[in-house]
């Protein structure tokens, strides 16, 4: 039989053992706590990543800075663009003349030299050939000596050095003005000035010095990611990585890629085979296709920094958790999954070795 509660009432002690409300409210809370934390451990799942930093680049190698160089020694006469001024290809940049003004003059009649050199060379050949066909047909009937046969093939021979000697420095005066004549400096694709050496305007240039930057204008992009060694075994090209862009406002759930705000698709496009000084793995990261388009060339520039997480596999939050704590790498579950089927395809098709029977055994 229980006892009634004006019975307990006369026992003091008795009813000082009843727990507090505030007890059995606490304990229901740890008894559900704990329940919701196993479950959590060992049945929710974790998208495993690793992650690493890195910046926007140009795919394309056309796509990139490029530097604009003088093509003639010189002085620049004009500038054509100022900084931050767009250009289409073959728009003029600068004008580099050469600090003789009648270069231009001297060269081509020292070309008028050199073609009336080739016509003298020529018709002289062409006197001396004659004369080859005239000392053969003498010499055949005996009225002059081999010597002068052989004289007159010389003497055509020479004719036919002094005619190449001549085409060739020909061809380097032809040379020479063409490269004269490539004085005004030209943008070799469409894009915008980024800046100008504003002092090769002053001085004198040699072929090859830098003139101006020219930047493009919608560069096909791509993130240059660097991995640590220890987890680029795991990334692959077709991986799916998230990224996150300098100055996009983005929320990254690593665990859980469903839950992010603001994160952005793309996918392994190569791994670098070797690593860098420092033991990271540059990877190549491009647009993933039907995904959320990339913020425009405008709002992420070339430069940017971003930070991407490649997706690997999915364990549970547990695991995860004591992987973590004991600074172990990702699973390899998928690695070892992949191996094993590699090994039984080649074990498969390995060919058949014929066994050849024993003599006389009628086989």
């Amino acid at each position: 039989m229980s006892a009634r509660p004006e019975q307990l009432s006369r026992f003091a002690t008795l009813r000082a053992l009843e727990p507090p409300r505030f007890a059995r409210v606490l304990s229901a809370m740890i008894l559900t706590g704990s329940i919701a934390v196993l479950i959590i451990l060992f049945a929710v799942p974790w998208v495993q990543t690793t992650s690493g930093y890195g910046s926007v680049v140009a795919l394309n190698p056309e796509d990139r800075v490029q530097s604009v160089t003088a093509l003639v020694p010189g002085r620049v006469e004009q500038w054509y663009v100022q900084d931050g001024d767009t250009v289409n290809k073959g728009d003029p940049i600068a004008r580099v003349v050469d600090n003789d003004p009648d270069l231009l003059a001297r060269l081509a009649a020292e070309r008028a030299q050199v073609e009336a050199e080739i016509g003298a060379a020529e018709q002289a050949m062409a006197v001396a050939q004659i004369d080859v066909g005239r000392s053969r047909q003498l010499l055949a009937e005996g009225l002059v000596a081999r010597r002068e046969y052989e004289a007159s093939q010389i003497k055509v021979a020479d004719f036919r050095a002094k005619l190449a000697e001549s085409r060739a420095k020909l061809n380097r005066v032809d040379i020479a003005l063409n490269r004269q004549s490539a004085q005004v400096v030209r943008a070799p694709r469409d894009g915008r000035i980024q800046s100008i050496n504003a002092a090769a305007g002053g001085t004198l240039v040699s072929a090859g010095d830098v003139l101006a930057n020219l930047a493009p204008e919608q560069p096909i992009r791509a993130v240059e990611l660097l991995i640590d060694g220890r987890d680029i075994a795991l990334v692959r090209r077709g991986r799916t990585v998230r990224i996150e862009f300098e100055g996009w406002p983005a929320i990254q759930f690593s665990g859980w890629p469903s839950v992010a705000y603001g994160m952005f698709d793309g996918q392994v496009r190569s791994v670098d085979p070797s690593a860098r000084p420092d033991g990271l793995f540059r990877v190549l990261v491009e647009p993933r296709p039907g995904a959320r388009t990339w913020p425009r060339a405008d709002q992420i520039r070339l430069g940017a920094k971003a930070r991407g997480w490649v997706r690997l596999d999915t364990v549970t939050v547990g695991y995860e958790l004591w992987r973590q704590l004991n600074n172990f790498p990702p699973e390899f579950g998928s690695l070892r999954k992949e191996t094993a089927e590699g090994k039984n395809g080649d074990e498969q098709a390995k060919p058949l070795v014929k066994v050849k029977a024993p003599k006389g055994s009628g086989k």
